[in-house]
């Protein structure tokens, strides 16, 4: 009877006890930005004031490669991405705060979402919970863009990549040609060159033979990839590529990334992950990286914030 009574009394204590308060810090957001920019730049210092103005208090933190901002301008043109990608990895995982927290969000612009999506395959830790990209190449890029005409860096790193595309110079120092992507016109089909000598997009997609489990675990561990493409986008060639699909580069004929064998076969834990409702198509209005305050504030509410957001009621889907 005693047992009994006791057992009766821990209940109603533990019934009766304050429930301990959710935590509502907003978690940290990871910035890697696009090909030509800094860390530091007057653009993404905007939006990590937007971030915080939607979610108070969250810790931004704009990856650099170098503290020089002209320095990390000229490392998203030149370097081995893998290198760069590792020490990323190092210093994200190194750092007192970010290393502590329970997880994190990431934001990537244009090649910027190749390289965060490289983190969360190869390292992921801190592990990131949700993945937003605009105008990504998920998929790679099957031109190479236009210079300025003024910007000899540009014109300079351009005539060297069509020159010498696959050649170990060029992939191991650079960025654009690690994620450039071709196709054998007969079969459509990954192009050999690509698929034994890519420093970085081949191996990122699991495209070669042997397979990466820990990349498709990873992949299938996030909440959400979130792929924004550019309604009008003509510097990503193809645009669709922001969406992971494949263009015929003859017919032009779309093939969407759910029709493809990376889906199908699940070469990267995508299908994984779209079968918990994680894989998200949206559209951003505009060229390039022509992004608008109401877009960038939309999806900060949604998929950034405190980590109990996640397991919440739906949000409301983007007005754009």
């Amino acid at each position: 009877m005693r047992s009994s009574l006791t057992l009766l009394l821990s209940a109603a204590l533990a019934l009766a006890a304050p429930t301990p308060p959710e935590d509502d810090t907003p978690l940290p957001v990871l910035i890697w930005h696009g090909l030509g920019d800094t860390f530091n730049g007057d653009g993404i210092k905007q939006i990590g004031e937007l971030i915080d103005s939607v979610h108070e208090g969250t810790l931004v933190y704009p990856i650099g490669l170098d503290p020089d901002p002209n320095s990390d301008r000229t490392a998203s043109w030149f370097g081995n991405t893998t290198q760069q990608i590792a020490q990323v990895c190092a210093e994200l995982a190194a750092h007192p705060i970010l290393s502590t927290a329970p997880a994190v969000d990431a934001l990537g612009f244009s090649q910027g979402g190749i390289f965060l999506r490289a983190y969360v395959e190869r390292c992921n830790f801190p592990p990131v919970r949700n993945l937003v990209t605009f105008g990504t190449p998920h998929n790679g890029i099957s031109e190479f863009q236009a210079c300025a005409t003024t910007d000899w860096m540009c014109k300079g790193a351009m005539a060297l990549l069509k020159m010498r595309t696959w050649s170990s110079f060029v992939q191991n120092r650079l960025v654009p040609a690690q994620y450039y992507r071709t196709v054998d016109p007969e079969t459509g089909n990954a192009s050999e060159e690509y698929l034994e000598y890519s420093n970085l997009l081949a191996d990122i997609n699991n495209e070669r033979e042997v397979k990466n489990e820990t990349y498709k675990k990873n992949i299938a561990s996030l909440n959400k990839l979130v792929m924004f493409q550019f309604s009008d986008d003509v510097t990503v060639v193809p645009r669709e590529s922001e969406w992971f699909a494949e263009v015929n580069g003859t017919t032009r004929t779309v093939f969407p990334l759910k029709d493809r064998p990376i889906y199908k076969e699940d070469w990267l834990g995508l299908k994984k992950l779209d079968e918990k409702d994680g894989l998200e198509f949206r559209i951003a209005p505009g060229k390039h990286m022509q992004l608008s305050d109401k877009v960038l504030k939309a999806a900060f509410k949604e998929y950034f914030g405190p980590l109990k957001a996640s397991s919440k009621a739906p949000k409301p889907k983007l007005d754009l």
